[in-house]
């Protein structure tokens, strides 16, 4: 299992990257960040929670890996 404070520390570094591209994208970009800035609210305000309970980590951890792929497929469509 990930260590889930290794795949936080990794989505926001992402996160930061990707925000900082924010001024350059459309809006339909636009649109798909704020969906994952939700998705990243949610992630990183349960991330204290996968120590209570196995079953929300393991969730927590499909929710973070869920965000890492979204943020590396949105990085390639700033890029085209």
């Amino acid at each position: 299992m990930t260590d889930i404070h290794d795949l936080k520390r990794d989505l926001k570094k992402l996160r930061d990257e990707l925000n900082l591209k924010m001024h350059l994208a459309s809006m339909d970009m636009r649109q798909e960040w704020s969906e994952l800035e939700g998705k990243w609210e949610k992630f990183s305000g349960r991330t204290g929670l996968d120590e209570s309970a196995e079953a929300i980590g393991g969730s927590l951890e499909a929710l973070g890996e869920e965000l890492k792929n979204s943020y590396k497929r949105f990085r390639a469509g700033l890029k085209s």
